[in-house]
This record gives C-alpha cells, sequence and structure tokens, in this order.
C-alpha cells in the first residue's frame, strides 16, 4: 500500500506564488513517474506536469514557463513551484505515482488565486 500526503496549498493573490509538495510512503519500489493534476469545479482531471525517476520533465501548455516540477528519489517527495499565479489555474491539485504496474493518487489540495 502506498501513502500520499499533499501540501502547500491556499489563497493567493494573482501573480503569487505557491509551491505544493507531495510525499509518498508505504510499499513503494522503483517510482517511475511523479506527477501533478488539476480539476476545478465542473471539469475534468487534467495533467498539469509530470517527472520521470530520470529527472525528464513535461508540462502542460497553460503552465509551461509558470510551473517547475521536481522530485527527491531519496525521500519519494514531488513538488511544484507555482509562480504567476492565473485565477484560471484555481482548481484542487492532486498529485500521482506510477509505479510498474500500479499508480496512486493523493487526496487533493485546494489552490485558489483571487484578489
Amino acid at each position: 500500500q502506498v501513502q500520499l500526503v499533499e501540501s502547500g496549498g491556499g489563497l493567493v493573490q494573482p501573480g503569487g506564488s505557491l509551491r505544493l509538495s507531495c510525499a509518498a510512503s508505504g510499499s513503494i519500489f522503483n517510482i517511475n513517474v511523479m506527477a501533478w493534476y488539476r480539476q476545478a469545479p465542473g471539469k475534468q482531471r487534467d495533467l498539469v506536469a509530470g517527472i520521470t525517476r530520470g529527472g525528464s520533465t513535461f508540462y502542460s501548455d497553460s503552465v509551461k514557463g509558470r510551473f517547475t516540477i521536481s522530485r527527491d528519489n531519496v525521500e519519494n517527495t514531488v513538488y511544484l513551484q507555482m509562480n504567476s499565479l492565473k485565477p484560471d489555474d484555481t482548481a484542487v491539485y492532486y498529485c500521482q505515482v506510477v509505479l510498474v504496474g500500479s499508480s496512486y493518487w493523493g487526496q487533493g489540495t485546494q489552490v485558489t488565486v483571487s484578489s
């Protein structure tokens, strides 16, 4: 069993920054991909960014240049640094870890961008 604990969400003004963290624990062996998704009210859950075990990253077009994903393979933690936040970034953010043959989701953390 794998547990994911997310933190770092909150309320921020447009143009501000937040840093999300997601720590994985439990029966973890060779996490392949760690990723962040988000889901706004009434919308589907969409990929925001991901990072492979080797450090290759990928981003949705809407966050390129503003968000940075990173990971600590020793601590099994993934981070999402979010800069220049916009109201459209408001959503519940979920982390996902992908192992061989399985994947797990965090409980989600709310990010609200509003003045």
